[in-house]
């Protein structure tokens, strides 16, 4: 009489585990967080801050930052930085107003001239630019920041250190589009104009995949069939034609073209709008939709401040601040969602 003996191919394997939950937390989750007590805040400090004007307000202050921001975050993804935006900004407004102007040191050409040469000196920055980094191999940093002190320089040879006025240019940075139902300014509507057409390029083109691709991964792009110097060559060719609209929504806000103070400081407001929208310094991780976030949040403090009559030193120690709580906040959220 035999016993029954089971194979050992046969026996019963042990349950698995049930699949853990994981807690996950939207990547915008700290931006909404903080724009949400920021609308919260200063609408029951000042009685004009939800006002319809006061938005519109708003959007025109940052519209030039955020037209910057819309390639910086392209460039971002792949890892690529464009530090000359501002100075490329105050270089376009100074030879629009030169070419165009009426009144010495100007040469006084017509407007379209003016227009045609701004944006050819955006594009060779960015064609000068793009260069650098793909061609010669020089690191995106050194090259912007070098061209970051050329154009400031060239912004100042070419005004003579002057203020250069320009007359019959205000449509840009001041007109409105005032057809029912539209009563927006001009320049808020390009803004959103310029994001949408970003949004589109890096969520649904193989351009925008592409440079998702680099950042993450530069090697396994390359190897893929990904040309990364051609594409991160039209990156910075983006950057300055963005740059080149800047500077002329710039000097039609402001009717004139200081050489010396001009654009000062936008790199940094565009760094953080990027950083605070959850773009990756290393490169693959960034979206529009945060950037935009980002933008609202410095345009919200800004006017915020403004509106409680805060010293205008005091708003770049806030600005500071946020920008170190927010990625704070998005390293919690990182964090959370690991475990």
């Amino acid at each position: 009489m035999s016993a029954d003996v089971t194979p050992a191919t046969e026996q019963t394997a042990a349950p698995e585990a049930p699949p853990r939950r994981t807690f996950t937390v939207p990547e915008v989750a700290a931006l909404a967080l903080f724009l949400g007590a920021e609308l919260l805040f200063f609408g029951l400090k000042s009685p004009y801050f939800f006002e319809r004007q006061n938005w519109f307000n708003i959007l025109t202050a940052i519209a030039i930052y955020g037209v910057l921001a819309a390639p910086a975050t392209l460039l971002l993804v792949a890892g690529q930085f464009d530090l000359s935006v501002g100075s490329g900004v105050a270089f376009i407004a100074v030879m629009m107003a030169f070419i165009s102007g009426k009144q010495p040191p100007s040469l006084g050409h017509s407007i379209l001239l003016g227009v045609l040469i701004a944006v050819a000196c955006g594009l060779g920055i960015g064609l000068v630019n793009g260069f650098f980094v793909t061609v010669v191999g020089v690191n995106a940093l050194i090259t912007t920041l070098g061209m970051l002190a050329v154009l400031r320089g060239l912004a100042q040879v070419t005004a003579s250190g002057q203020t250069v006025l320009l007359d019959g240019f205000s449509g840009l940075g001041q007109g409105r589009i005032a057809h029912p139902p539209f009563d927006v300014p001009v320049a808020a509507a390009i803004l959103v104009g310029v994001l949408l057409l970003f949004w589109i390029l890096m969520r649904y083109t193989v351009f925008g995949r592409a440079m998702y691709a680099i950042g993450s991964n530069p090697v396994a792009a390359r190897l893929t069939g990904v040309r990364s110097r051609r594409l991160i060559f039209i990156g910075f060719v983006l950057s300055g034609l963005a740059a080149a609209l800047g500077g002329l929504i710039l000097v039609s806000e402001v009717g004139a073209a200081p050489s010396g103070t001009l654009g000062v400081g936008y790199e940094l407001q565009v760094v953080t709008a990027v950083i605070l929208g959850g773009a990756s310094l290393a490169g693959g991780r960034g979206t529009i939709l945060g950037t935009v976030l980002g933008l609202l949040i410095i345009g919200v403090l800004n006017n915020g401040l403004n509106l409680l009559s805060v010293d205008a030193f005091w708003q770049q120690v806030a600005q500071g601040a946020l920008l170190i709580a927010a990625v704070s906040f998005d390293q919690l959220r990182i964090r959370l969602t690991s475990t």
